[in-house]
């Protein structure tokens, strides 16, 4: 069963909440967080992309990195930015976009719970980006941002949480991408206690955004314990924050797939390669998504794709063969583009629906790469199909939206 845990949140101070908080760190690259934080020192990226703060030729896992993540958060805390609750509380975060809301509950996780997998996972993590992210936490000794978790919708849960709402929020406000932000404090030990114990007739919670984050969190809980000679299990470090919502309120987008360069072949030559696999069909210049499960969106040499997967490349009985990064990855990645690692590999790069298919055509056109492709999302039910089935997904096969905002709400391990 799942245990929660209250915390003393370090979060913005009212006045300060939008111009604290930030995308997440790695939905957007350094150029754009930088020219994103541009003009505003409280911003959260100046913590969570502290290179943006360092000159380009400092490496971006040198420790003057990490300690410069430090010094910035360091600095927002002085100077009344960020303030501490003095009692431990939970939190009520809520997304709005495109007149959709999502309603999550913030509390630390268990980092035992994430390893012996009462928490479920669904995708593989890169390892450089694992340690990138333990990195941080070392260095400050704090979760910078929470991890987004689902579970199965609870009625007892949704019905506190819907009279919590009622209250006047702490932070409201819309951010830069229209999406609006509302966070409400529960500050009542009663309602706290009341949502520790039916979180405990939670069978499991489940990672749906934020792997890295939560490998790292759960793995640095794991140092300390075996570092601490009197280890008790109540110490802050076994925990992690995370926000946790509901399955029915959540929906998933596609995540696409960048290729550097097409492994020596000839575009005529990848062309007849697909076609052993793949019904392929020139759609020309107009931007093409795909239709539905098993087609995908091909961008090669200023033209679109569509392909449809061949009977026999899949096995819609099968929680994994069935999912198009699967197909893509046995009969295109793997076969033809020579790339066998998605954790490890350097010749590709992942891409959030989200930014749309015009990212895609401009990753190409620029030159930066030479082939994209664009995948049909998963559904929430085949993401705790496979959690719950021991069974893994392909790195970044998952995007969800609206992101969790940076900054406004972060747990300190001490």
């Amino acid at each position: 069963m799942v245990k929660i845990k209250p915390f003393k949140g370090i979060r913005p101070a009212k006045e300060y909440a939008k111009d604290i908080a930030s995308p997440p760190y790695d939905v957007i690259n350094k150029q754009e967080a930088r020219k994103m934080a541009e003009g505003n020192d409280k911003s959260f990226l100046h913590v969570i992309k502290p290179e943006i703060d360092v000159p380009d030729s400092v490496n971006e896992y040198s420790e003057d990195i990490y300690k410069k993540g430090v010094e910035n958060i360091n600095k927002m805390i002085e100077n009344n930015y960020l303030i501490q609750d003095d009692k431990e509380n939970l939190c009520i975060y809520a997304q709005t976009m495109n007149n959709k809301i999502q309603y999550g509950l913030v509390a630390c996780a268990s980092s035992e719970e994430y390893l012996n997998d009462t928490i479920k996972k669904h995708e593989l993590t890169r390892p450089d980006k694992e340690e990138d992210r333990r990195k941080h936490v070392r260095y400050s000794n704090m979760n910078y941002e929470p991890v987004f978790f689902t579970y199965h919708a609870n009625k007892e849960i949704d019905n506190i949480i819907e009279k919590e709402i009622q209250k006047t929020p702490e932070y409201d406000f819309v951010s830069d991408d229209d999406i609006r932000h509302q966070v409400w404090i529960i500050d009542d030990d009663q309602i706290i206690k009341q949502l520790i114990s039916l979180f405990g007739s939670v069978k499991n919670t489940y990672v749906a955004d934020g792997h890295h984050r939560s490998t790292a969190a759960a793995t640095i809980g794991k140092e300390k314990k075996e570092n601490n000679p009197n280890h008790t299990g109540d110490e802050e470090y076994n925990y992690f924050l995370a926000v946790h919502f509901p399955d029915n309120q959540l929906s998933i987008i596609d995540y696409n797939r960048v290729v550097k360069d097409l492994n020596g072949l000839t575009k005529e030559e990848l062309l007849s390669k697909l076609s052993d696999k793949f019904e392929v069909e020139n759609k020309g210049t107009t931007p093409y998504k795909p239709a539905s499960l098993h087609n995908f969106s091909m961008y090669l040499d200023g033209e679109w794709y569509s392909l449809t997967a061949k009977e026999g490349t899949y096995n819609d009985a099968d929680p994994i063969d069935v999912l198009d990064v699967t197909i893509l990855s046995k009969c295109v990645l793997d076969p033809i583009l020579d790339i066998k690692d998605l954790r490890k590999s350097k010749r590709i790069d992942f891409v959030g629906g989200i930014r749309g298919i015009g990212e895609l055509k401009k990753r190409v056109d620029s030159g930066e790469m030479d082939v994209a492709f664009a995948l049909y999302p998963v559904t929430m039910d085949q993401l705790i199909n496979i959690a719950d089935t021991g069974n893994i997904m392909p790195p970044k096969t998952t995007w969800f939206e609206p992101k969790l905002r940076s900054g406004l709400l972060i747990h300190s391990l001490e």
